[in-house]
């Protein structure tokens, strides 16, 4: 049975190490510059899935897989009297980093934006449709959650609030990969993109939908059961490796190039508040190594707190419950999710972007390392679950 594969190659003058492209051990700078992904698409059974992965420049093979919105929970309208900073403002310290983000490139692969929105007002929005149902520069937010994450990342005062951490940004890269039959195909394409494009941050509040994998088997393959159930986890599988090894060229093309660092939300299957217990694993594109998981924190009585519905095996945490930020048509709306997360995350590390770069050339490991190592503890409440507060509470830059 063949099914639509996405192949990853990592083509240029470099070597190959691993199945992926090192860029490491290229020549001369010029020859590092030409080496560049390429994402291809076609037709494969098994066997042929095989074959192609042994290609020497072939860095995975994956076949593709459905993918859905980090589903925003607890979604109301903001009081029309609400002013001032969102909370998650402060908290990651926003409000008094002396960065704003300024000359700083985001992409924000989400269900589009409202491009008219007083929030975005003079940025500058590089705009392009992945999804299956659209193309070109449609990126119409019809759903509220690109608007909402892009608010977040990069907003203006909305009537005297404010929800963007870096506020400074005036280029952004809108990728629209969300919709009706979005595939990983159009993630893998969108991300290749935002490299492309020159993007510094991607942020991604995005999973893979492994129930509708394994249902489009057994309703439109005629698989049995058990049968779409393994293969749906071996698609699983090959979809870590795909996203990993894709991380891993960007991170390593942005030793010598253009940095880009990968932030994706951790997902809001968990479910503590029934059960302590029932905690759900962060799913790809977030699982992946090379990629900044992020999850979700809220306000409690003993301190901030991972929310009941943020899953485990998170990197970093960030403000997720009750976020304030643009909604399409005008006007702002409370949001809670790593969906949420993701997005103040992205922005913080904009602003660490635009101190690194004002201090000398800086490349993607420095600063995902500069990222992660701003996460603090203070002010978390002691029992918090550490398998889903990972380093802590994301901060940006102070001086």
């Amino acid at each position: 049975m063949k099914r639509p594969h996405v192949i990853l190659r990592a083509s240029g003058p470099a070597s190959t190490a691993n199945g992926f492209l090192d860029v490491r051990r290229s020549g001369a700078p010029a020859a590092r510059r030409a080496s560049r992904l390429a994402i291809e698409m076609e037709m494969l059974n098994a066997a042929g899935a095989a074959a192609a992965a042994r290609h020497s420049e072939v860095a995975a093979v994956a076949p593709v897989m459905p993918m859905k919105l980090v589903e925003p929970l607890d979604t109301g309208l903001a009081s029309p009297t609400a002013s001032g900073p969102v909370w998650g403002i402060p908290a990651i310290g926003a409000d008094t980093s002396p960065f704003t983000g300024d000359g700083v490139t985001v992409a924000v692969l989400d269900t589009g934006i409202d491009a008219a929105h007083p929030a975005f007002a003079g940025v500058t929005l590089i705009r392009r449709n992945f999804t299956s149902t659209g193309a070109g520069d449609d990126v119409s937010d019809t759903h509220g959650h690109g608007t909402h994450c892009a608010g977040t990342i990069f907003g203006r005062d909305v009537n005297g609030v404010r929800a963007g951490v870096a506020r400074g940004i005036r280029r952004a890269l809108i990728g629209k990969v969300l919709g009706t039959g979005a595939a990983s195909s159009h993630i893998v394409q969108a991300i290749q993109w935002a490299v492309a494009e020159g993007a510094h941050i991607v942020s991604m509040s995005l999973g893979m939908d492994f129930p509708g994998y394994r249902r489009q088997l057994v309703e439109q393959a005629g698989l049995p059961g058990e049968a779409a159930t393994s293969l749906a986890l071996e698609g699983y599988r090959l979809n870590v490796l795909l996203f990993e090894r894709l991380a891993r060229l960007v991170l390593t093309l942005g030793d010598f190039a253009q940095p880009t660092l990968l932030i994706a939300a951790a997902g809001n299957e968990s479910r503590t508040n029934g059960n302590p217990s029932y905690t759900i694993a962060a799913a790809p594109p977030a699982v992946s190594e090379g990629i900044i998981s992020v999850g979700a924190l809220g306000r409690g009585g003993n301190g901030l707190a991972p929310a009941y519905f943020s899953n485990s095996g998170a990197l970093l945490a960030a403000p997720g419950v009750a976020i304030i930020s643009a909604r399409p048509g005008g006007g702002l709306v409370s949001m809670s999710g790593t969906s949420m997360a993701a997005p103040h995350a992205a922005g913080a590390a904009a602003l660490w972007a635009q101190k690194l770069r004002a201090l000398g050339p800086v490349n993607s490991r420095v600063l995902a390392a500069r990222l992660l190592a701003s996460a603090v503890t203070a002010g978390i409440a002691e029992e918090a679950d550490q398998d889903r507060l990972g380093a802590g509470l994301v901060q940006c830059p102070q001086s």
